[in-house]
């Protein structure tokens, strides 16, 4: 798989997430039938920083976690973002996780 077009799948499926949802590297990489590609779908969040339709700060980790904070620009843009859908984040951790989790398995 070209790394380039797996990028683009991956922004593809990111696009697709709901405003005020979440989703995880995990659950975009199973999608993709890479289950084992969630490193790989944190470097293509990475790399995403000047397509402002890719929303990245809607991808995190299995667990919640904002573990991608530190390729937002300023200390706190993730957390942001994520606040100004109305996501509650403490601790770097996303309150409710379960209920904001966006499968794209079962939306897509």
């Amino acid at each position: 798989m070209k790394e380039e077009g797996f990028f683009e799948k991956v922004y593809h499926i990111a696009r697709q997430i709901p405003y005020g949802r979440v989703t995880s590297y995990g659950a975009i990489a199973k999608h993709l039938g890479a289950s084992g590609s969630a490193r790989m779908v944190g470097w293509a969040m990475n790399a995403s920083g000047g397509k402002e339709d890719v929303p990245a700060h809607r991808v995190v980790n299995r667990k919640g976690l904002l573990t991608g904070k530190h390729h937002f620009e300023g200390t706190n843009l993730m957390q942001q973002l994520l606040e100004s859908e109305g996501i509650s984040v403490r601790g770097n951790q996303i309150q409710n996780f379960e209920q904001l989790f966006w499968d794209p398995a079962k939306e897509l």
